[in-house]
């Protein structure tokens, strides 16, 4: 049985998307950078120890013998400019201080993605970089103002309005949404799902 540890419904239904039956079951951990680490650390990390917990919960709740029939798939995305991480935004400040240090650059993508079963443990990342055009100061308050930005890494969802300031990407689109659909895929197979 495939459960995915994310509350995250744009995860939720690009699997659908991809043909496949889960539950969701979403981890709670803390989310916070340790010191000095690097984003794809960072978020290989925290797919990880998400895909773990949720797997730990699970199989205390239902026993061991369950447990061996159990993929839990984790996943964590974050945004990256020049080496910092651009996480969810605290509040609409915030997501304008964001918007503003990404527009007329490129940025990059990372989700760290977790497999996890009785037998082992699969850890990935997949990386893209976005193009943003310019935004002027009123197209950023605007936007900020419909309330997407918020429940976003790097104050942005590439499959919503922010799409139209995004002219390229070099790497995979769905990775930008939040889960990359082809590297999931080939780790969920691996797995006999």
């Amino acid at each position: 049985m495939l459960i995915l540890a994310s509350a995250s419904p744009r995860r939720s239904e690009l699997l659908t998307q991809a043909g496949f039956s889960f539950e969701v079951h979403p981890a709670h951990i803390p989310e916070e950078p340790l010191e000095n680490e690097d984003p794809i650390s960072y978020v290989t990390r925290l797919a990880r120890e998400k895909a773990e917990a949720v797997f730990r919960e699970l199989t205390a709740a239902h026993g061991r013998e369950d447990g061996r029939s159990l993929v839990v798939l984790g996943a964590d995305t974050t945004v990256t400019l020049d080496e910092h991480i651009l996480g969810k935004p605290e509040d609409a400040a915030d997501a304008a201080r964001m918007l503003r240090l990404l527009s007329g650059r490129t940025h990059r993508v990372i989700t760290g993605v977790a497999l996890v079963t009785a037998e082992r443990v699969e850890v990935a990342a997949e990386v893209t970089e976005v193009r943003f055009l310019e935004m002027s100061d009123a197209e950023i308050a605007a936007y900020v103002a419909t309330g997407e930005p918020m429940d976003k890494a790097g104050a942005y969802a590439i499959q919503g309005r922010a799409a139209r300031w995004i002219p390229r990407i070099e790497g995979c689109y769905f990775n930008v949404v939040g889960l990359p659909l082809a590297r999931v895929s080939t780790l969920l197979e691996s797995c006999g799902l």
